[in-house]
Order: structure tokens, then sequence, then C-alpha cells
């Protein structure tokens, strides 16, 4: 039976859940998609009529590979470059994911999109609008081909990181400009599983919350380099709590008034 949601469950035993966008939700963004493919297809028409005057064969034939390279490589220059989301996708608060909670890769984002004419035969995407429909997951046959899902993206309320960060300092905040660069690279998925680690730490035995922090810690540090005066001496734990912080709260922390004696 299909279900709405997505229950993915880490080896570190952090169980989150992402909520499945259905096909009329992607229809609607496929059809943003599609006007501004369209869009781009008739530009490049109009540039390929030059070529009409010297070969109308020629002029064809590049009308035809210009519409395949952009239907085609739209799709993945966006999900590629936006880690998951196209313009629709992205009005429409929509992105694409591994189904296993996996970082997603170029070869997945390359398989469903070579397969989406397929799924839009023999119009408006009949294929695989029946597909996702009686899908598990929600999945057209380019997901199933790829293993991946389309999942919603609501705005995340803030968790209370008062409470989190229990008055401490966070050393990555003397950096905004890596904190901004850690926020763009990192994107919900990431951020949800660092917050549920961070709020679950408590539950985990303390070795597997020593391995848990250490791995997620070296994957972070890894998304932006923070200087040593940043993370020298700090535990993994505290540096995902500072993580944490940074992502969910932008807001610079205000500076301490100056004290005249």
């Amino acid at each position: 039976m299909r279900t709405s949601t997505l229950i993915i469950r880490t080896p570190e035993g952090i169980v989150f859940t992402q909520v499945l966008a259905g096909p009329v939700t992607r229809f609607l963004a496929w059809l943003v998609d599609v006007a501004l493919i369209m869009t781009l297809v008739i530009g490049l028409n109009f540039v390929f009529l030059l070529l009409a005057w010297i070969s109308p064969d020629l002029a064809q034939a590049m009308n035809l590979l210009g519409y395949f390279l952009v239907s085609i490589g739209y799709g993945i220059y966006c999900e590629w470059n936006w880690r998951g989301q196209t313009v629709g996708k992205r009005f429409l608060r929509l992105r694409v994911v591994d189904a296993e909670g996996l970082k997603l890769q170029f070869n997945q984002i390359v398989t469903r999109n070579l397969l989406r004419f397929v799924d839009s035969l023999p119009l408006l995407y009949l294929v695989g609008g029946v597909t996702c429909w009686f899908s598990p997951k929600c999945q057209r046959l380019g997901d199933i081909a790829a293993n991946t899902v389309v999942i919603r993206t609501p705005k995340v309320s803030e968790p209370d990181l008062d409470q989190l960060l229990s008055g401490k300092y966070n050393s990555l905040r003397a950096y905004p400009h890596l904190a901004a660069r850690l926020r763009q690279r990192v994107d919900p998925t990431e951020a949800a599983i660092a917050l549920q680690a961070v709020l679950r730490r408590d539950t985990f035995e303390p070795a597997a919350r020593l391995e848990l922090f250490a791995e997620l810690a070296a994957h972070f540090k890894a998304k932006a380099e923070f200087p040593p005066d940043a993370t020298d001496g700090l535990a993994d734990e505290q540096f995902l709590r500072n993580l944490v912080d940074v992502i969910y709260r932008a807001r610079p922390e205000p500076k301490p008034e100056a004290v005249v004696v």
C-alpha cells in the first residue's frame, strides 16, 4: 500500500521520517519546470533558424538535439547543483533524496532524468503518474531505477537552541562567513540527522554515542573547514551542538556592550 511517510533508520539507531510528495504536487512542480524548459527551447529555435538558410536538415537536427539536451540537462544540472531541487521543486518545496537516506549521487540524478522520456509516455506523464500512484514510496520509474524518492520540505520550526547549548560558548559563531558556508552546504536531511542525534544523545549507549558523534563530526567538518581555534579541544558532541545552533539559528549572537569606567 502506498504511504505518505518515509521512515529511515540509520545504523546508529536514529529514526527519522520524511513526508513523501504525492503525484499531484509533483505534477505541478513538473509544469513549472516544463514552462522553463519550453522557454529555453524556443530561445534555441530562434538561434537555429539562422541555420535554416544554410541547411534546413541541419537546423532540424540541431533543434532535436537542443531539445534533448535542454530537457534532460535542465533536470540533471539543477538537481545536482541545488541538492535535489529544480525551479519547480524549489517553488513547491520538494526535494529528491536517496531512498535509504544516503547522500544523493550524481549517477542517481542522471538515471532518473534519462528515464523521464519513459515516464512521460504516452502523454502528460501518464506512465510515471500511474507508477507513482501505486508505488509504496510514491516513486515513478526513474525513481525506482535510481533508488530515489521525492519528499516535501516544509519549513522547519526552530528548536529550543538555548536549551541545547546550555549557555555554552559557540566557537563556530566567531567565523560568520564559514558558518554561512556551512548552512549553504548542509541539506535539510543532514541537518535533521544532526538535530535528532543531539536531541536523543542521552538515549544511546556510551560506546555507540561516542562512535556516532565522531562520525557525524567528521562528516560535517568536511563541509566547511574552520580554523583550529574554533575546533581544537572541542569534543565531537559539542561540535555537533554548535553546528545545530549555527544551522537552525542564523541570527548572530548579540555583542556585549562596552562598559565605560
